[in-house]
């Protein structure tokens, strides 16, 4: 018998495929694309101003309860001045208060108080005072951050930093 060369075999090789890295990399975009949804939705802050039972343009019926606002305009030199109302009628004339326990943290204490007092009376015991935060530009970012420091601590959550004068507010300023 004649030696035959030997047939040689080709290893055959695995038809499976590992999707492992697949698994990991399919997971990690699910994740950032849940997230960059997550992100990318609106935020809005709702004011609570005028009266969610109107439905149209009745007299007073946007208009906000000029007893339920507080004004504060910050200034430099840690000068604060606050005023309940409006500036040309207002409830609590302006005066100045200074930071602190004491001071402007106490002030909102009780008008706080004074407004649900009031607010119970007319049938809304939920509704409290509305802070508006005025700071001048020779205010410094420090007395911002103090002033919503005391809104956080006195649990004062309807507040609003705005930074627009008018012309009474200013002479005011300057004259103190």
């Amino acid at each position: 018998m004649q030696n035959l060369p030997k047939k040689v075999r080709s290893k055959k090789l695995s038809s499976r495929v590992d999707l492992t890295a697949m698994v990991s990399v399919s997971f990690l975009l699910i994740i950032f694309f849940m997230v960059v949804g997550e992100l990318s939705k609106p935020k809005i802050m709702d004011f609570g101003n005028g009266d969610k039972s109107c439905g149209g343009p009745e007299p007073g019926c946007n208009n906000p309860d000029e007893k339920r606002i507080l004004t504060i305009l910050l200034d430099k030199n840690d000068k604060m001045i606050t005023y309940r109302g409006l500036l040309y009628a207002p409830i609590q004339n302006p005066k100045e208060v200074h930071y602190g326990k004491d001071g402007i943290r106490k002030e909102l204490i009780n008008i706080n108080k004074k407004v649900h007092e009031y607010s119970a009376e007319n049938g809304k015991p939920e509704r409290g005072v509305m802070v508006i935060i005025k700071p001048s530009k020779k205010s410094n970012y420090g007395n911002l951050i103090n002033i919503l420091d005391e809104m956080h601590i006195t649990g004062i959550s309807s507040y609003a930093v705005v930074d627009y004068y008018t012309p009474e507010e200013t002479k005011l300023l300057a004259s103190n």
